[in-house]
């Protein structure tokens, strides 16, 4: 068990100040699962987990870098489970941003203190334990990763397909959770 891991993932959706009475209730539900559960912030943890995802955002060119998921086959955001060597959720989402978008030098959106701070919470079903295994639930804790000047994307193995899509501008094959962190995303870096 990663005690600091867990301690973080208290501390900093505790410190979150919601943005709507949904965000706060999905926050109340993270933090009654994390005092349930000294391990559920790992894919072992079912039928529930903590993820934690960023968003991968060009402020300057007004773009957001999107993923084609190979196992759903929409476009989303960065992000996945969390490692037992990841002190804090923010470093866990810049870790999964940084490996998935092939991006070097991003840093995460902060709040008034100069900290990384979430922007918004998703909970969604899955099937990360297999195709033929049950629907587990994400807990998934979003951030914005902001990329340097002229970043340019490298494709990995965790996606069919890396893509800029400016802000009004997003693929079909989006759910409304990537659409609504993106519209944050604009508000926030404007």
């Amino acid at each position: 068990m990663s005690t600091t891991l867990h301690s973080d993932a208290v501390r900093a959706l505790t410190a979150w100040t919601a943005y709507d009475g949904d965000q706060s209730g999905l926050r109340a539900d993270y933090l009654t699962h994390l005092a349930a559960e000294p391990e559920g912030l790992f894919r072992a943890c079912l039928p529930a987990h903590i993820t934690a995802s960023a968003l991968v955002v060009d402020p300057a060119a007004r773009r957001v870098l999107l993923t084609l998921h190979p196992k759903v086959g929409i476009w989303l955001q960065m992000g996945g489970h969390c490692e037992p060597g990841d002190e804090s959720l923010a470093a866990a989402a810049l870790r999964e941003a940084t490996e998935e978008s092939g991006i070097a030098g991003l840093r995460l959106h902060t709040g008034p203190d100069g900290q990384p701070v979430p922007v918004k919470l998703d909970r969604h079903q899955v099937r990360c334990t297999g195709k033929d295994q049950p629907e587990n639930t994400h807990l998934d804790v979003q951030y914005l990763a902001l990329a340097p000047a002229g970043a340019e994307e490298l494709i990995s193995e965790e996606s069919l397909d890396l893509r800029w899509f400016e802000y009004g501008r997003l693929p079909e094959l989006t759910d409304v959770s990537v659409r609504e962190l993106v519209a944050l995303a604009e508000k926030l870096t404007a």
